[in-house]
């Protein structure tokens, strides 16, 4: 399935929300299509590379949680979208996926742990972050912006 973007109205660097939403297909090979994508946004919009590496472990443990635990669209998809708030300071993440009624919570784990990481990480890394289930499951993050 072939990847579909949509650009934000403001998706120049010179607007105050730089934004894009991407529909990528529902597969294990997503979170790196995904990864991708924002470095290539983030680097146009000239986020520094401390937020760059930030933004890229929460998006890619985000959307990786999503193949592993959600459902696809009808549509064989998920969505995903960002938005820099240059008011805020912000990178707003989000990750939208058709499953429903799954616990998410972070756990802890050890070093030796090889899965269940990925909210954890993402709670580590991401200055908040939140999960919206009232239409499939959408989780959400934001990362302060470095100057």
């Amino acid at each position: 399935m072939r990847a579909e973007e949509e650009s934000g109205a403001g998706a120049t660097p010179a607007s105050s929300r730089p934004s894009a939403t991407v529909r990528l297909p529902f597969e294990p090979s997503t979170p790196s299509m995904a990864r991708t994508k924002l470095a290539g946004f983030l680097t146009v919009n000239r986020a520094s590379p401390s937020t760059i590496d930030d933004a890229l472990i929460v998006l890619s443990e985000m959307v990786a949680n999503a193949v592993a635990h959600g459902q696809p669209a009808a549509d064989g998809t998920m969505e995903i979208a960002w938005t820099i708030d240059v008011d805020r300071q912000l990178l707003e993440l989000s990750v939208h996926d058709g499953g429903e009624g799954a616990s998410l919570e972070p756990i802890d784990f050890d070093e030796d742990s090889l899965s269940g990481r990925g909210l954890s990480i993402i709670n580590r890394v991401a200055d908040r972050w939140w999960v919206d289930m009232s239409a499939g499951t959408r989780v959400g993050a934001e990362l302060a912006l470095d100057h």
